[in-house]
């Protein structure tokens, strides 16, 4: 696969052509509330349809209810391991890498504050968070897991705001593409895969070849739920690198939106850390993995505590290394590892379950105008996002 610009510029005119069509329906039907009532209670994969959802979503479920048939079961068993053994770094790259990633994408920015500025600002998060647990749990394709499920309503989520954005025309499609388009959902897939891998990397967190391929894999399936265009993904690293650095240098920059939506992950995260003493430790991990370009462009406030941020890899490659001699030190750490990330989880959904409904309304200030603001260009290098 070779990206061009206008292999990427067809990518921008796409959405999901199943999954808008279902939403199309249920809003047309006036069948949207309904929908969103009874799905609540479909949580688990081949759990019974409720009676009386509409038969629009009933198909849907039944059509895209298994995963896709050229699934790769040896791969998958070793992404799951690989989170297993390097979950709470994941945690930390997803939260302060990837996340901060979304946000210096500017018509990503305005997308994700109009669908969750409303929220508490945990809600994105947890929502990531939650649905990633759901992945790397065993059994997640199985009867009674939850990914499916999720896969299924995240997807129809997305179609919605894209239903939302088009028929109010609330979005410039001639200048900005289809909004939620095929480009973006490839990079949104790139962002939580191989920029997880750079930052783990960044980190000093000792990966194996094959276990960092195996994780990128496990989102290609993902991809692949979520109606990514098989034809049009990247299939291994190498392609990975080079869509996500053609899409940064064509869509990153500043935005008031995703400043705002940093500064709530950032205060979101120092509520999370004990105390107060530890707080700039947030603004400095987050600096540190996306580098100074885009941490400015961020509005990411710089700290005395920049500099410690750097000396982590070393602890981390000291604790890595006790890892790798002691199997009792590589089972208490992983199982330290489970406990944070389960904290971490607990603490953004505040307890509840995050259900993925199909919003009804978008916030009504939202705008988007035809101009993104693209006044400085960051060309990542070859081997890591952060400059």
């Amino acid at each position: 696969m070779t990206c061009t610009e206008a292999s990427m510029n067809a990518l921008r005119q796409s959405g999901d052509e199943l999954a808008d069509a279902v939403v199309a329906t249920l809003f047309e039907r006036g069948e949207v509330g309904k929908f969103n009532s009874l799905m609540r209670h479909v949580s688990t994969a081949g759990s019974p349809l409720p009676e009386g959802l509409p038969d629009v979503a009933r198909e849907y479920l039944r059509a895209t209810g298994f995963p896709p048939d050229w699934v790769d079961w040896g791969e998958m068993e070793k992404a799951r391991l690989f989170f297993i053994d390097n979950n709470v770094h994941i945690s930390t790259a997803l939260s302060f890498a990837s996340m901060p990633a979304c946000y210096v994408v500017p018509h990503v920015a305005k997308l994700l504050s109009a669908t969750h500025g409303l929220d508490y600002p945990s809600r994105r998060m947890a929502e990531t968070g939650q649905f990633t647990v759901y992945l790397m749990q065993p059994g997640a394709f199985e009867a009674g897991s939850r990914f499916i499920p999720a896969a299924q309503k995240v997807r129809l989520l997305h179609a919605s705001i894209r239903h939302h954005l088009q028929r109010e025309n609330r979005w410039d499609t001639g200048t900005l593409g289809t909004p939620i388009c095929q480009e973006d959902m490839i990079g949104g897939q790139m962002f939580f895969s191989l920029l997880v891998l750079d930052s783990l990397h960044r980190l000093n967190i000792h990966m194996s070849t094959e276990g960092a391929e195996a994780y990128f894999y496990a989102w290609r399936v993902v991809g692949a739920m979520l109606g990514v265009d098989q034809e049009a993904v990247p299939r291994d690293l190498d392609e990975a690198r080079q869509f996500l650095d053609l899409y940064m240098v064509r869509h990153m920059g500043p935005s008031p939106e995703g400043a705002h939506l940093t500064r709530q992950l950032i205060d979101l995260y120092e509520e999370v850390v004990p105390g107060t003493f530890f707080d700039p430790i947030v603004s400095a991990l987050i600096r540190y993995l996306i580098g100074d370009t885009c941490a400015d462009w961020l509005e990411v406030p710089r700290t005395a505590w920049d500099n410690v941020a750097k000396v982590v890899p070393a602890l981390l490659g000291v604790l890595e290394s006790i890892e790798d001699r002691s199997p009792f030190g590589a089972w208490a750490l992983d199982r330290l590892g489970h406990l944070t990330t389960v904290f971490e989880l607990s603490s953004l959904t505040r307890g509840r379950v995050m259900h993925y409904a199909v919003p009804e309304h978008l916030k009504k200030d939202f705008g988007v105008s035809g101009t993104v603001p693209r006044t400085r260009r960051w060309t990542p290098p070859a081997s890591t996002v952060a400059t």
